[in-house]
């Protein structure tokens, strides 16, 4: 076994752990595969980059292509900065909801409780349970509007 057998198992087994953890619902699982994600494009460009065992930089017969190594660093930075995003991400979920599960959306849950057909959710027709809620809203608006002071803002 070369090594560059080895570095493209090892690069397969990062996509797909990465692939893996990225569909979970928890976002530090979604963290984690991102982050092996990363590190096999990493990988991968590394196995483009030349023949194992000679330089990256520099091959006996010249100079090697620098485009992998422009590409290593871009993939650095971008995975990098995607990591502080979801960082921010999971924090922010932290704060508000205490978990860092994504939930199921609104056109889930009425697909799964009400038994509604998932064209009709991708066509925008998902029936309300009720119309009290926006009769109370526009009730709420129309005493608000009539607690104002006829010349100010309120």
């Amino acid at each position: 076994m070369t090594v560059s057998l080895v570095l493209v198992i090892i690069m397969a087994v990062l996509f797909a752990c990465g692939v893996y953890a990225m569909l979970e619902r928890s976002l530090t699982r979604v963290l984690i595969g991102f982050l092996l994600l990363g590190n096999a494009v990493n990988l991968l460009l590394l196995i483009v980059m030349g023949a194992p065992g000679s330089a990256p930089f520099f091959e006996a017969h010249g100079a090697s292509d620098p485009l992998p190594q422009a590409l290593t660093l871009t993939a650095i930075v971008i995975t990098f900065a995607i990591s502080a995003f979801l960082l921010a991400l999971i924090y922010r979920s932290w704060q508000l909801g205490r978990a860092d599960t994504v939930e199921d959306d609104e056109a889930d849950l009425a697909v799964r409780e009400r038994g509604i057909e998932p064209e009709e959710v991708l066509e925008g027709e998902i029936p309300a349970e009720d119309d009290d809620a926006t009769t109370d809203f526009d009730d709420v608006t129309e005493d608000a509007s009539a607690d104002r002071p006829e010349g100010g803002a309120g």
